[in-house]
């Protein structure tokens, strides 16, 4: 990996803010040249160290985040296998593990011992932002929790991902990513509570690591205006209800309890099945402009005027019957046939893809969204990139997941401390 030519760190007021209230500390960098030759400029975070100490999901996945928006990640693992998750696949390379530790410096550690603690201490005193998703109460046993953190590094911002909370009556169970949903309500939402199934996506780590990265981003920034690092708090049970808000909402205002089917009705969703086998869904919204072009395309223009389903309030009262209605008309045609009626008369609908249908679609080519990435063991690895594009410091991937303690040396010799 190329390194950055830095210039000189400076400070200065805000644009809009001559008097300099809310100075920040920042640091101007020269562009570079990657291994294509193409000019890249440096990352949103470049400069910032992120040290994590964090298995399976939810943590590693805010690290990968901060990781492709430019921040060093040093993965702190244990010396027997490291995260669980590298044993997820084959020998010589868990795409598991790969999908969240990209980007990331891998860092062995004993925390059993007094040397691996006084490294680890070492560590978090360079660190710009701890990521930890222990139980609760794990890292102040070891004397890492944010008291001591904060202590010897008051600029450090201390993110904990816990399952339930740092504290309450659940605070000391296990956590996993569906007892997550399921303690949310999100469960109810996605499945037939008649016939319950768990989900085939791991939706509460995810979120809870999304909404840790926010958290970190934001206090970032808060240090650039105060100097002094905080600690950030979430929980697979906070993230994952903090994003059933617009069905928590409802039920705050109207006492209904939702479930799989409040939204489809109401938001006019609908699935159905072509000819050949093939699934597709449709979306109207709340436009009537979609509804009416749907009853056109599905050959029932009488349909616009039918009391029935003439307006959004009848047809999700009716939406049993017209979703039988549709489904006996759309199973006179392939998917494509009918994707191509309705997508010409401007309705929202789209093919259910897998997978695989996925990465051959044409818009998901167009954007780039698989990248093959260099490996050491293996030699080219699928990922997908990062959902955000900006035009100066976009995300990037510098680098696959490394091996387990690829960087222990480095980092050690850099501490000037032994593990």
């Amino acid at each position: 990996m190329t390194a950055w030519d830095f210039l000189d760190a400076a400070t200065g007021p805000l644009p809009g803010d001559p008097g300099g209230k809310n100075a920040v500390f920042f640091l101007i960098r020269e562009k570079r040249v990657d291994s294509q030759q193409r000019v890249v400029m440096p990352g949103a975070l470049e400069g910032i160290r992120v040290v994590e100490f964090a298995n399976y999901v939810s943590g590693p996945y805010a690290g990968m985040l901060l990781g492709d928006f430019g921040a060093e990640v040093i993965k702190v693992e244990a010396p027997d296998g490291g995260d669980p998750f590298r044993g997820w696949g084959r020998v010589e390379y868990s795409p598991t593990f790969g999908s969240v530790n990209r980007n990331k410096k891998s860092v062995v550690l004993d925390l059993k011992s007094p040397a691996g603690i006084a490294a680890a201490r070492a560590l978090i005193r360079t660190a710009d932002v701890l990521i930890e998703n222990f139980r609760a109460g794990t890292m102040e046993r070891l004397g890492l929790g944010y008291g001591d953190a904060a202590r010897d590094n008051p600029r450090l911002i201390w993110c904990s991902i816990t399952g339930f909370g740092s504290t309450g009556p659940y605070a000391a169970r296990p956590g996993y990513d569906t007892v997550g949903q399921s303690v949310s309500g999100l469960l109810s939402l996605l499945t037939d509570l008649d016939r319950p199934r768990p989900m085939g996506i791991s939706l509460s780590d995810h979120l809870a690591g999304i909404t840790a990265c926010n958290g970190v981003l934001a206090a970032l920034i808060a240090r650039g205006r105060t100097g002094k690092g905080q600690r950030v708090d979430t929980s697979l049970l906070e993230a994952t209800v903090s994003f059933c808000g617009e069905n928590s909402a409802r039920f705050f205002e109207n006492g209904k309890v939702p479930n799989r089917a409040t939204r489809t009705h109401q938001a006019q969703v609908y699935a159905f099945v072509g000819a050949d086998d093939k699934p597709f869904v449709i979306h109207l919204s709340t436009p009537s402009k979609f509804w009416q072009a749907l009853a056109r395309v599905a050959g029932r223009p009488e349909w616009i005027a039918d009391p029935r389903f003439a307006t959004k309030e009848t047809r999700g009262r009716n939406y049993d019957v017209l979703q039988r209605e549709l489904a006996a008309i759309f199973g006179t045609d392939s998917r494509a046939a009918w994707l191509d009626k309705l997508q010409a008369a401007d309705v929202p609908a789209a093919p259910l893809n897998t997978l695989d249908e996925v990465f051959d679609d044409p818009q998901v080519k167009h954007l780039g969204l698989r990248q093959d990435v260099p490996h050491q063991r293996v030699g080219r690895v699928g990922l997908v990139r990062n959902g955000v594009r900006m035009s100066v410091t976009s995300p990037e991937i510098r680098s696959a997941s490394p091996e387990l303690g690829e960087h222990t040396d480095e980092i050690l010799a850099e501490l000037k401390v032994g593990a």
